[in-house]
């Protein structure tokens, strides 16, 4: 027997196992391969769309995102926008304020004025009446003194009477 040439039941007998472990494997091997092969390209699959779910979340996620932040912006805008209009309505109420009591300052000061000008005034007067008839009551006296000029003068207020 030679090693490169075998011999025609060496052959057979070969054959015959080769063909008997084929059908066993056919029979029992393969399909258990298959279907591990199956299972395994089924959670392959099933991982790919677990995988693409999962980035179409992230992906509306990520556009939620956004739009809370924009939103946001927009509410922080909104707010300083209220805030600049409030700050200039409380200014524009304290200078309102501010004018109307420095009025009422500049009022009562004039007020004030006023009356201390009218009192200053009555005084003035009533110091020119009592010097008035300080002088007239002089002036009298001086004449009244006379006897004659005395009865001239009452004569003369008569007449005027």
């Amino acid at each position: 027997m030679s090693l490169v040439t075998p011999d025609f039941g060496l052959l057979f007998w070969m054959v015959l196992i080769f063909g008997i472990v084929l059908f066993i494997l056919w029979k029992f091997g393969f399909p258990i391969i298959t279907d591990m092969v199956e299972q395994r390209a089924g959670r392959i699959e099933n991982s790919l769309r677990l995988a693409r779910e999962a980035e179409e979340k992230m992906h509306a996620l990520a556009q939620e995102q956004d739009r809370l932040v924009e939103e946001a912006r927009k509410q922080q805008a909104t707010m300083l926008k209220e805030a600049t209009e409030s700050r200039k309505e409380i200014l524009e109420q304290a200078k309102a304020e501010a004018r109307e009591e420095a009025d009422k300052i500049l009022a009562a000061a004039r007020t004030e004025i006023a009356a201390e000008k009218e009192s200053a005034l009555r005084e003035v007067r009533a110091q020119v009446a009592e010097l008035s008839i300080g002088i007239a009551e002089k002036v009298l006296r001086k004449e009244m003194e006379d006897p004659a000029a005395a009865e001239r003068f009452v004569q003369q207020l008569t007449e005027e009477i």
